[in-house]
């Protein structure tokens, strides 16, 4: 989970940074403060959107808008990163639960047994072992592979630390060593439930093989399982969703950063807008004295003047 929880938050990480990037580049030397000089009322919208990009509804705040408008991009804020967390950590139980269960029904002894010697139940609805339509999961040897670790006399014996699957049959005698493990990384156990050729290697496979269709657009393809490899691809997708899940949840996040800073542009220009309006209504009152100078005390009327 680790992994995958640092790849998605290290690319929101890098959303947000590019975004800042962006917007500072323009904001550089302007004034970010709402100015008011008498009738004349200038916005710049470039604060508040800064703001709702880096914590959505903040922008809302500084808007002064209705409560519920940052309540709204806020909770959203909250309600996604929680589900980034939780489906990864979902992801990561599911995981170690299907690794285990490979772990204990699958192994490469069983699988150099089956390939060798072939199941004891030889035919399934219709198809027998023997059939060319299932070649892949009679040979160890196909088009993808595993690799196997060797250690301590086995390692000096064989001038190598690292083998794979293709070089079987040169071990087999040795299957049974302490000396000898698999590489079980991310390949390993994505190989032994996909592919047909690793299929020899579940502990059901003797008796409860068993082949279905599967469709791939154009046509129609074998697939060869076991009750057991069946379980242990229904945890596989199960993981995946969840993964796929949390990806979601991040794209929601990036959206809801976007649409906030959007929505706090638009309010400040509106404000503006509106204060501009109401500025534009006001009257200005002018009063003022005219000059006589036929008249004693030099006043000569009032002068009024009203501005709209």
């Amino acid at each position: 989970m680790v992994k995958n929880l640092e790849h998605i938050l290290g690319s929101y990480l890098i959303f947000k940074l590019i975004l800042i990037a962006v917007l500072l580049n323009p904001l550089n030397g302007q004034d970010t403060t709402l100015t008011v000089v008498q009738k004349d009322t200038t916005f710049y919208p470039g604060k508040p959107l800064l703001m709702s990009l880096i914590i959505p509804g903040l922008g809302q705040v500084y808007n002064k808008e209705p409560i519920w408008k940052p309540s709204l991009f806020f909770g959203t804020e909250i309600l996604t990163l929680t589900s980034v967390f939780y489906a990864n950590k979902r992801a990561d139980e599911i995981r170690m639960k299907y690794q285990e269960f490979a772990d204990e029904n699958w192994s490469i002894q069983n699988w150099w047994n089956f390939t060798q010697s072939g199941p004891t139940v030889i035919e399934n609805n219709g198809i027998y072992f023997t059939d060319n339509k299932l070649k892949a999961m009679r040979s160890y040897i196909g088009t993808h592979h595993l690799t196997i670790h060797l250690k301590g006399d086995l390692q000096n014996l064989f001038n190598t630390e690292f083998l794979t699957s293709d070089s079987l049959a040169m071990i087999a005698n040795f299957l049974d060593s302490e000396d000898i493990s698999m590489v079980k990384d991310r390949h390993y156990y994505e190989n032994i439930g996909k592919y047909d050729q690793f299929v020899g290697g579940w502990s059901d496979v003797f008796t409860d093989w068993y082949w279905e269709e599967k469709d791939v657009g154009d046509s129609t393809e074998i697939v060869i399982k076991t009750p057991k490899k069946q379980d242990y691809l229904d945890e596989r997708y199960e993981a995946n969703q969840w993964l796929n899940f949390a990806k979601f949840s991040v794209s929601a996040m990036m959206f809801n950063h976007v649409v906030s800073g959007l929505e706090a542009v638009w309010a400040n220009r509106n404000k503006e807008k509106l204060i501009n309006e109401k500025s534009s209504k006001k009257a200005d009152l002018d009063i003022g004295l005219l000059f006589n100078p036929k008249n004693h005390f030099g006043i000569g009327g009032l002068a009024l003047r009203l501005n709209f």
